[in-house]
Formats: C-alpha cells, structure tokens, sequence
C-alpha cells in the first residue's frame, strides 16, 4: 500500500502546539506541516513544512492569497488526509483538499471550552470528521468527541 500523505494546516499560536500534539498519529504517513508564520515549523522540528499566509474575515485579499497558496500545496501535494486545527486557513486547506478527494479532519481549538469556533462551524462543511475537544460541546453542536490533546 502506498504511504498515506497527511497535509497537516494549523495557524499560529495555539492551534500550531495542538497540531504539534497530534504528531504521533501522523506516524507511518509522509506529513507536509503548513503554518501562517514563516520559521515556525522548523523552530519545532515539523518538516517539509511550508508556508501560507494568514487571513481571517474581515481581510477578503487576504483570504484570496490563502485560498491560492494553499490550493497549489494541495494540488502539488495530492494529500489522502488533511488535518487542521484551526483557524481560517485550515478551514480552506480542507475545502481545498475536498477537491482532490481527501480524507478531512477538523480539531477544534481546546480554547472554545462553550462553543465551535467561527472557524470550526464553518469547517463542518468540509470535515468527513468534525471534532470538538470538549465533549459537552460535541454534543450540544453535534459533533465527535474522542478526547483532547492538552
């Protein structure tokens, strides 16, 4: 069988060290890690690693140069799974990973202990699994719990 390649997507900050958690279920696949600060997957070891520039909302420019950057790892990659933890740019690595028939995962930030985030509601369109880390909330919103990674 052909190594599963895992497109692995997570802003900085906070969702970056929860990406960095989930490290030992990527073993045995051949993981590509992108994040939205230039320098950050390396400082942690996370290799190949690229780089995709951050946007949120209220920045449509932004979103555009997102969408492109991580439409072309997506398409240059050919990834089987695409995993994020947040925040926007996640959401389009999913959406973009969807189009070429990958297995998609979204992880909820530990940080939304009421509700999904912006992000993750969003994200539920595109997740084949949806995951919150706080099961109260899985439940209220309808989405898998399987534990958190703090």
């Amino acid at each position: 069988m052909t190594e599963r390649r895992i497109l692995a997507v997570a802003s900085g900050g906070g969702h970056w060290q929860q990406l960095m958690l989930l490290r030992p279920a990527f073993e045995g696949g051949s993981v590509f890690y992108v994040t939205t600060l230039k320098g950050l997957a390396e400082s942690h070891g996370a290799a190949p690693a690229g780089f995709a520039p951050d946007c949120n909302r209220n920045e449509p420019v932004a979103v555009v140069k997102t969408v492109a950057a991580l439409l072309w790892r997506v398409l240059r990659f050919r990834p089987h799974v695409v995993i994020s933890t947040g925040a926007l740019p996640g959401v389009i690595a999913l959406a973009c990973g969807r189009l070429v028939g990958a297995r998609t995962i979204w992880v909820d930030s530990v940080a939304n202990a009421e509700e999904m985030s912006m992000s993750g509601r969003l994200a539920r369109r595109f997740a084949h699994l949806w995951l919150s880390q706080w099961e109260h909330v899985a439940k209220a919103e309808g989405a898998d719990y399987a534990g958190s990674v703090l």
